[in-house]
């Protein structure tokens, strides 16, 4: 079983007459995934790998029912796009963008929850559900995402992107497999977050344990802990934390924007001490997690 998307999910891709998009479409098509439309504004009637192109979300819906987008435009046009996508009724928006405007992503994110929709992003490269669906870049070409993911009962949800892919890789090397893959997103200010995906992945009945990506800076991890706590979830949780040399070196960034420790605030060594009080299980090493997983599914 998978959460947000499955194969039934239809899928428009707005902006998909861009390079990028344009890209991702087609890896997107070639894992099966449903791609009814793509949305570029004066661009209707071409097409992009046999997908129909529209002017707008409404033309493209009329014509192809969808549950879920793909946002890949520029910085300054997200918030048109995903707010077009919401006003129809769009219920699951991937918005792989990046630098999109701290106060857009809050707006985009107030109107969401107002209309019961499901952002994950800004600046994410996406979802997978191995052998069902996949939404963006994650993974890559269609050939590296069926040798890096399967089909399995652990979920992943990372900080980056690009280490999604190597702890699902991780994971299915030593023979396990993944429900649900996501990258949440490296902005500060993202639509999921640790703290909203856990709940999906615990009522998921096929999802046995979940691993996290995670880095230092914010207080995501630290609220996590203490919902698990107070919830007593008992699903495994498996948590890596990356750039622990970071607590030494204060005011300097690590990968992404979310990513500044101030003092303690955000520092790996306290995430580590607040998931570990909470009952989640923290990796020392990134191999580690294999040994940890098997342990608890």
């Amino acid at each position: 079983m998978s959460i947000l998307a499955n194969k039934e999910t239809r899928v428009i891709v707005q902006g998909i007459t861009g390079r990028e998009a344009s890209a991702f479409t087609k890896d997107m098509m070639d894992y099966d995934t449903t791609v009814v439309a793509g949305v570029t504004p004066g661009k209707k009637g071409q097409s992009i790998h046999g997908v129909p192109v529209f002017d707008t979300v409404r033309q493209s819906l009329k014509a192809h029912p969808a549950d879920a987008t793909v946002i890949s435009v520029p910085p300054a046009l997200v918030k048109g796009a995903a707010l077009e996508a919401l006003e129809n009724g769009i219920k699951l928006l991937v918005i792989v963008s990046e630098r999109v405007p701290r106060r857009d992503t809050i707006e985009i994110l107030e109107i969401a929850k107002e209309q019961g929709a499901r952002v994950i992003g800004p600046n994410t490269l996406g979802l997978i559900s191995p052998g069902m669906i996949k939404l963006g870049m994650a993974g890559g070409p269609v050939e590296d995402v069926r040798k890096a993911y399967t089909p399995g009962p652990v979920g992943i949800a990372s900080r980056s992107g690009g280490m999604t892919t190597e702890v699902a890789n991780l994971l299915t090397t030593n023979g396990i497999g993944q429900s649900t893959c996501i990258g949440i997103g490296g902005d500060p200010v993202v639509g999921s977050n640790f703290l909203d995906l856990i709940p999906l992945f615990d009522q998921d009945p096929e999802t046995k344990a979940v691993v996290l990506f995670s880095e230092p800076g914010g207080v995501i991890e630290e609220r996590l802990a203490d919902y698990v706590k107070e919830n007593e979830i008992r699903m495994p949780i498996i948590a890596f934390i990356a750039g622990r040399f970071v607590d030494e070196m204060p005011g300097v960034r690590f990968g992404h924007a979310a990513t500044i420790v101030e003092g303690d605030r955000g520092s790996a060594r306290g995430k580590i001490a607040r998931l570990r009080d909470a009952g989640i299980h923290v990796a020392d090493a990134f191999s580690d997690i294999v040994r940890i997983a098997k342990e608890n599914i």
